[in-house]
Formats: C-alpha cells, structure tokens, sequence
C-alpha cells in the first residue's frame, strides 16, 4: 500500500471542509425520505466499465445525459466500484496485488491514473463540481467495512481520540467476492467515528449519492446503522442505495427505515432468466414501494455493455427488442428507481427510445398503488393508477417460452367497467373495451396501457 502526499491530502481537505462546514446541519430522523420522493434515475459505470473507468469516460457520459436525457428527469451519475485501485483490469478484480490509494486516516482516495483532476488532494470534488455545472448530480460506489491495508498499518480514525483502524474490525462476515475490506463491528468505540469520517469526506467532495456493497445478504443491520446516522450528520443530503440482493424481506421495516433504495436481487445481465428471477423476487416487495424508499431492480443492462465490463465481452445487449420492452416495462410500472448501465454515448435510437418516453416516465414518476393481479400460467399482471389525472395503468407479460399467450384481466379487478385503451409505448389508441381486457402477446413480450374510465 502506498499512502500518497499526505501534506497535500491534509491540506486539501482543509481547504475544502472551510467551504461546507459553515452549510453544516443534522438532518432529522427520516428526513432522509424527502430527497428521493420519486425513484432515481441515472447512469452507473458498473455494467460497461466494470473496475476501470476513467474520468473522462465519466465526462462523456455526463456530457450525453444533458445532452439527451436530462429533459426527461434523468440526473445521475454514478462511479461504481474501486475508483481508488490504480491496476485493476477489465473481465475482474485485481485480487493478487491492488495498488490502493488512501489518505492517512484509512479513507479511499480516487486514482490518480484514472482520475487526474484528484490531484493535490481534491478528492472528487473538481469531478463532482464538473457534474454539478451540468445541472446534475454524482454519486459513487463503496464496500462497507474498513480497508484491511488501514487495518494492517494501525491507520487512526478521524475524531476517535486516538483508536485505530485494528481496534474496530472483526473478520467475521467478510466480503466474499471481494476481500478488500474488513466488517467494522458496529458496538465498538471509533466504529461510528469512522463512518462518520467518510461522509463527511464525501460531503466535501460534493457526493449526492452513495451506493454501498455487500450489506444485503447477509443483512449487515449494525453497519446500516452506522451509515444512516452518518448521513444524517454530514450536513448533505446524500441518497443512499444498499447492494446487493437479495435484500431479505424480514428487513423490511428497517430498510424502508434507513435506505432510500435497496436491491432485491443480485446484478441483473442481458439474459431472460435473470427477468423472470426478478420478476418472481419482486412479488413480495410490492407493499413496501413508497416516496422515499423503493424496491431496487438493479441497472438497466440495455444499450452497449461490457467494454471493460465484468461479464462478457464489449456488445450491445443481448436482449431481443421484445425482451428490452418487458425489462423497461417492468421498471417503470414497479416503478423500481431506473440507473442504465450501458455508455451512454454509444446509444443507439431504439435504445434512447426506451429511456425518453414521456408517457412511460410520467407513470413512473407519478404512479401510486403499483400491485401485481396475478403471476400464474407464465402470465403476468401488474397495475397502478395517477392519482392526478384519472389514469390506471395496466403491463402484461407473457414469460414463457409460447410464442403467443392469451393474457386476459377483468376490469372489475381494476375498479372500472369500460375503459378506453392507449398503448403507452406508441402512442396509439387501441379502442375501447367493456368488461375484460384480453391480449395475445408474444413470447417473452409485454404491453403497457393506459386506461380510461368511460360511463
């Protein structure tokens, strides 16, 4: 491990921290459900940059989200994981011998390799501050715990009165995909001290939103803990996302209580099972979507994926069109927050196409009452209703291997008895119906409407 120019680190953080202490505030218990009162809509590097993005890769897909998507309500962008390894490789993790770059109170520092503007001890703040200029927001990616490198060195923690990083951590319940930290043990003095030194090294830097690892399965509730009331302290509202599935359905409460999105299932690639395995998680977490707190369906692998990528090699997604409409249907109306992950800048219409309509993203933004009818017979029904113009809004999906299935719901379940029909995707009216909505629809294809009662 190497700990880098630590006059400069020291004295950027000074410099910094002069800047945001003045705005500094305690949020209020659960405040923290206000800044995400519809679900989040970014970009994350995860599925088309795996370990190694770049700075400027980052610009790129900030400059095309202004560009293209802005308008539309999408405002993220996210670095995910091991911003701070100078080595990592793409197709995985650099296990043998990652060159760490962290400041002296065990805090990781971005890679100057990667991302030069950190120079001099700036942190992410000239990329955040670039973002921002855009009229967007930034986020990154962590793992929960201690570094084991901090741990080794005996690093001390920030405001702890002299407890270092060997004093906190236990072995217990370690990453076990990526070995990169050590479990802080929440009960411990300095543990809460150490959390609260990342944020409010992240609040300086100009985060808006984190992504933390590893905390779902198992489900890590003493370090969630820790994190909330960190949060809470920095003086910024920061959203947090807790990754990755399966989140257990037992944490519900405390989830809901603490996080403002949280995955159900693991990552989600461009294959037709990992749909339908969401699909089914998904059921049970129907009564917990909420403003403030949403159900995760984790990033949207559509558009040009795996460049340097985790799994697979450089593509376009290996999804059909009909497949792509049926993941972003699902999205929307479960209205899971929606992060793309492909790079941005290699789009193509269609894909962009999926991503921009205005229809689709007001169901998705305004909806309430979201239930699934039934998923039965390789069928599935799912509604919601706009409480602001009337709406009910109605997918079904055919999810077996039959090339056409008959999918058919009454409009007595939706609380209507005739109802004129628009196809949310096109645009188009389809007509008008009395009793019973019946639909033949493709194999691993779905519709979306838009219903309107009608005397």
């Amino acid at each position: 491990m190497r700990i880098k120019n630590k006059i400069a680190l020291a004295l950027g953080v000074v410099l910094v921290a002069v800047t945001t202490n003045a705005q500094k505030s305690v949020f209020k218990k659960e405040e923290f459900k206000q800044w995400a009162q519809t679900p989040p809509m970014g970009w994350n590097s995860w599925d088309c940059y795996g370990s190694t993005v770049e700075e400027h890769e980052v610009k790129a897909n900030a400059d095309y989200m202004v560009k293209n998507l802005k308008k539309s309500g999408w405002e993220y962008i996210v670095v995910d994981i091991r911003w701070f390894v100078e080595n990592d490789k793409a197709g995985g993790y650099n296990q043998k011998d990652p060159r760490y770059v962290m400041d002296q109170y065990g805090r990781y520092l971005p890679a100057l390799n990667r991302f030069p503007s950190a120079k001099d001890g700036q942190g992410f703040k000239p990329l955040s501050d670039y973002i921002h200029k855009k009229g967007l927001k930034f986020g990154i990616h962590i793992m929960r715990g201690i570094p084991k490198k901090a741990v080794e060195e005996k690093l001390p923690i920030k405001g702890a009165n002299g407890i270092t990083a060997d004093q906190i951590y236990t072995t217990a319940l370690q990453c076990q995909w990526l070995k990169d930290n050590y479990t802080i043990l929440a009960d411990k003095p300095g543990a809460q001290e150490y959390y609260d030194s990342l944020f409010e090294l992240y609040a300086q830097w100009g985060v808006d939103f984190i992504k933390i690892d590893d905390l779902s399965r198992p489900y890590h509730e003493g370090e969630i803990n820790l994190i909330r009331k960190a949060i809470d302290k920095c003086g910024r509202k920061i959203v947090l996302s807790t990754s990755p599935g399966e989140t257990p359905i037992s944490a519900a409460a405390h989830v809901s209580s603490h996080a403002n999105m949280w995955r159900m299932v693991d990552d989600v690639w461009d294959t037709w099972p990992h749909i339908t395995h969401l699909m089914d998680v998904a059921q049970k977490w129907y009564p917990h979507i909420a403003p403030g707190t949403w159900p995760d369906c984790d990033m949207i692998p559509l558009g040009r994926i795996s460049l340097r990528g985790e799994r697979g090699e450089d593509r376009m997604s290996r999804l059909t069109k009909d497949e792509q409409y049926t993941l972003m249907t699902f999205f929307n109306i479960f209205k899971s927050p929606l992060f793309f992950g492909g790079d941005m800048p290699s789009n193509d219409a269609f894909t962009l196409s999926l991503l921009t309509n205005k229809e689709v993203l007001k169901m998705h933004r305004e909806s309430t009452d979201v239930k699934q009818l039934f998923q039965k017979d390789e069928t599935v029904a799912v509604t919601s209703r706009n409480p602001k113009d009337g709406s009910i809004y109605l997918a079904l999906f055919n999810i077996s291997e039959r090339d056409f299935r008959e999918v058919s719901v009454n409009l007595a379940d939706l609380g209507i008895n005739n109802a004129e029909i628009t196809d949310m995707w096109t645009g188009k009216k389809v007509g008008t119906v009395k009793d019973k909505i019946s639909v033949s629809v493709k194999e691993h294809g779905s519709v979306l409407y838009k219903l309107k009662a009608k005397k």
